[in-house]
């Protein structure tokens, strides 16, 4: 598709995201009920690249960012359409230069139910459900001792926790997961002196969002997720997993954090999600733009 595209009678032209006022970005996801602040803009500018769709008076009528995650992958998100603009197929363009600008083959996304016949015609593929869990905290459940040493990481020590996330995520993301960290309260399970897991937390869109939650087992996300919960009864929390039953599961349901949302996870190219039985795994994401 070419570099503009007519709505009606008005046309729509390419811009880049870092280029546009925060506050029109946050007019317009808060124009489709997303809960993103200009600070939560600010931050996602400076990890990603993204353009927005302008008309001839500086008008936002869309947004769609990427998120190199590696030298050949990488994470889409925020894509955005106004209603008046989305019928007449500027989702479509926004996904075409979105396309044509991120130079890797290997891509993943969170689609909206909304979203997710045009990413099937784009061809991404079906991969998994997340779960938007949210809620206030209401009651966290006593555990048993980790099997292992939990404690706080300090941001200047964030390299001890990347082989572990390289293993559960599937490529080295350091980059992202440093920026996550400047804003972020980090808690490492180590055994034998190493990291088997971590969790951060850190705000958005007027919450607390916990996440990456990355752990060889259930039991160990159980433990990284408390070492969080249990000093933050009555905040309001977030936390977007993948597990749609098991004890993780559950322990979010016990705790107030019930399902309120769902997207799917997409990919083109290899697939994004590789399990495997023995391997740490992502049980909590570090949001639906970053995965």
């Amino acid at each position: 598709m070419g570099k503009s595209v007519r709505i009606k009678s008005f046309e729509l032209v390419a811009q880049d995201i870092s280029d546009v006022d925060v506050h029109l970005l946050h007019a317009l996801s808060a124009g489709v009920g997303w809960p993103h602040r200009p600070a939560d803009w600010e931050f996602l500018r400076q990890v990603g690249e993204g353009i927005v769709a302008v008309d001839e008076i500086g008008r936002v009528f869309g947004s769609a960012m990427w998120f190199q995650q590696s030298e050949d992958f990488a994470t889409i998100g925020l894509v955005i359409t106004t209603t008046r603009s989305q019928a007449q197929g500027a989702g479509r363009w926004l996904m075409a230069q979105v396309l044509e600008r991120c130079k890797v083959s290997n891509l993943a996304l969170n689609a909206t139910k909304a979203a997710y016949p045009l990413y099937l015609s784009l061809g991404f593929e079906h991969e998994a459900t997340v779960f938007l869990n949210a809620g206030k905290v209401s009651a966290v459940p006593e555990l048993g001792p980790a099997q292992g040493s939990l404690g706080k990481l300090p941001v200047s020590q964030i390299d001890e926790i990347m082989d572990c996330d390289s293993q559960g995520f599937g490529v080295n993301r350091a980059p992202v997961l440093e920026k996550l960290a400047e804003t972020s309260s980090i808690c490492v399970l180590r055994r034998d002196g190493k990291v088997v897991g971590y969790s951060m937390r850190r705000p958005f869109g007027g919450l607390e969002v916990i996440g990456p939650i990355v752990a060889s087992s259930d039991e160990d996300a159980i433990q990284l997720a408390t070492w969080h919960l249990k000093t933050m009864k009555g905040c309001q929390v977030r936390i977007d997993t993948r597990e749609e039953s098991g004890p993780f599961a559950e322990f979010l349901t016990q705790c107030g954090l019930a399902p309120v949302e769902t997207t799917i996870t997409m990919s083109k190219g290899r697939r994004f999600l590789n399990r495997s039985a023995t391997a740490p795994w992502v049980f909590a994401l570090a949001g639906h733009a970053l995965s």
